[in-house]
C-alpha cells in the first residue's frame, strides 16, 4: 500500500480530484477498484453485473463517441449506425452515475473531425491528417480546435459540479488503427498538448484527471501533463493473473511516480494475485459486449469471485470522495 500523495498535474485542480488521487495511491499495490465499460443506454453490462454479483463496479466507463461533431450520416453502414444510436444520450447515464458517487472514467473514440465515412475514428476510413492538425492555421488544426471545444462544453457541467472524471483521450495512441496514432509518437504528443492546454487553459477544466493510455513508452507525453498511466490488456481467455510484467513495464515509461491502472481489460485480472504481488493496478475497467455479456472470456462464477475477494473495492465499499 502506497502512503505517497500524488499530486494533480493541474495545480488548482478541485477537491474530489485530489481526493481520488489520493485514494488511489492509498489502495495501489493492496487492492484494486472494480470498474466496467459501458457503450449504451440500456447498459447491459451494468445490469449483467448487478444480477451476478448482487453488487455493482466502483467505476464506471462510458463512451462519447455519438457526441463527435463530424459524423457522416450519409456515406456510413449499419454497424457504424446502430453504434451511434445506441450510444446517443449516454451522458445522461454518466449523470445518474455521479449521484451514487461512483468513479467515472470517459472514453472517446473520436470520428475525423473533418472527412471520413462510416467510423472514421479509424484511420482506413478517413484522411485527415494528424500530422497537419498540430500545425497551426491549418483547416485541420482548425477543426480539430473545434472539436475539442465542442467536447470541452460537454465537460463542463461536471466541472461545475464537482464531478472528477478519469479522462483517457486518444486511447491506444501507439496503434496505427486511430487516426490519433497514425502518425506516430512525436504528433501524439502534440496532439495530447494541444487538448491538455486547451481544456485547461482556455476552458478551464479543473475536475478532469488525466489518464495516459498507451503500451509503449515513446509516446508519454510527459509528466507534467499525465496524472494516471494505463495501457489496455487482453489476455488469453479464462486465464486470470495480476497482469505484474505487463504493469513493471508500464510504471518504467515516466521519470515521476505515477498510480496506473487497467484502461481496459477483456479478461478479468486476479484480485488476491494483485494483493500478494503487490502489483500497483488501481483500477481495471472490463471492455464491453461480448466480454462482458457473455462467459466467452470470464465465467459468471469468476466474475462474482471478484466481486466478493476482499482485495477488490465494489461501489458500496467506495468512500465517498466528491
Amino acid at each position: 500500500m502506497s502512503n505517497k500523495i500524488y499530486e494533480p498535474v493541474v495545480k488548482n485542480s478541485q477537491e474530489g480530484v485530489r481526493n481520488v488521487l489520493k485514494y488511489l495511491s492509498g489502495i495501489s499495490g493492496d487492492k484494486v477498484v472494480t470498474g466496467q465499460h459501458t457503450q449504451t443506454m440500456a447498459m447491459e453490462e451494468l445490469e449483467t453485473i448487478k444480477r451476478v454479483t448482487g453488487k455493482e463496479p466502483a467505476l464506471l466507463g462510458f463512451e462519447l463517441l455519438s457526441y463527435s461533431p463530424n459524423i457522416n450520416f450519409t456515406d456510413t453502414d449499419d454497424e457504424c449506425m446502430t453504434e451511434v444510436l445506441e450510444n446517443n444520450g449516454t451522458l445522461k447515464k454518466a449523470w445518474e452515475w455521479a449521484e451514487k458517487k461512483g468513479l467515472i472514467t470517459m472514453t472517446l473514440h473520436w470520428f475525423s473531425p473533418l472527412g471520413g465515412r462510416s467510423k472514421s475514428f479509424f484511420t482506413v476510413n478517413t484522411d485527415f491528417d494528424a500530422s497537419l492538425a498540430v500545425t497551426p492555421g491549418t483547416k485541420e488544426n482548425k477543426a480539430l480546435l473545434q472539436d475539442i471545444d465542442h467536447f470541452a462544453a460537454l465537460l463542463r457541467p461536471f466541472r461545475e459540479k464537482g464531478v472528477p472524471i478519469l479522462w483517457r483521450p486518444f486511447h491506444e495512441c501507439e496503434g496505427d488503427w486511430f487516426w490519433w496514432g497514425a502518425k506516430g509518437a512525436e504528433v501524439f504528443k502534440a496532439l495530447w498538448r494541444i487538448m491538455f492546454e486547451r481544456f485547461v487553459v482556455t476552458h478551464g477544466l479543473d475536475d478532469l484527471i488525466w489518464v495516459f493510455n498507451s503500451a509503449k513508452a515513446e509516446y508519454y507525453p510527459g509528466d507534467d501533463c499525465v496524472d494516471i498511466i494505463s495501457r489496455d490488456l487482453y489476455p488469453e481467455k479464462h486465464v486470470h493473473t495480476a497482469n505484474d510484467k505487463e504493469y513493471r513495464e508500464l510504471i518504467s515509461f515516466t521519470d515521476a511516480p505515477k498510480i496506473a491502472l487497467l484502461g481496459e481489460t477483456g479478461t478479468l485480472p486476479d484480485p488476491e494475485e494483485i494483493h500478494s504481488l503487490g502489483t500497483g493496478w488501481t483500477t481495471y475497467m472490463t471492455w464491453s459486449k461480448v466480454f462482458s455479456l457473455t462467459e466467452e472470456y470470464n465465467t459468471f462464477e469468476y466474475l462474482k469471485k471478484v466481486y466478493d475477494s476482499p482485495f477488490a473495492v465494489t461501489l458500496d465499499e467506495l468512500p465517498e470522495l466528491y
